[in-house]
């Protein structure tokens, strides 16, 4: 196997984590809304899912480890794909809370950053903000 197939199929590995991750949260209440489904097949696109992949992740989504990643800016993007998630119903629930710092500090940060970075999202999060607007209101506030 060459080194490019190598680096393709850990990246792939890292997507599917991933979206497995965001199936989860979206799940976490019990239903996948209508909202989230079509956020899900959007990101699945983005990430390069297959639709049979993604019937698989669906079934069981916490059967999927978190693959942190080595860019600053790449677990910033996660941490903003699973704000949008969660935010298609506009609020936030104490299991999604819970959830999402356990793929914060899965991703990397620590319980400190992960809270404030948690903290100041849910603040400033409309559900709809643009990633290079998340990123650097984000930038701006925890000083980065």
């Amino acid at each position: 196997m060459s080194f490019y197939e190598l680096f393709k199929k850990g990246h792939q590995s890292r997507n599917i984590a991933h979206f497995a991750s965001i199936a989860n949260i979206a799940s976490v209440d019990g239903k996948i809304t209508i909202e989230e489904e079509e956020l899900l097949k959007e990101l699945a696109t983005k990430l390069g899912i297959s639709n049979s992949e993604v019937a698989d992740i669906l079934k069981n989504p916490s059967k999927y480890p978190i693959v942190p990643s080595n860019s600053a800016k790449e677990r910033l993007e996660r941490i903003h794909d699973l704000f949008d998630m969660i935010f298609t119903d506009h609020e936030i629930s104490v299991k999604e809370l819970i959830l999402i710092k356990k793929y914060a500090i899965g991703l990397g940060y620590n319980s400190i950053d992960a809270n404030e970075l948690i903290k100041n999202s849910t603040e400033i999060y409309t559900g709809q903000i643009k990633f290079e607007e998340y990123k650097l209101l984000i930038k701006k506030r925890l000083n980065w």
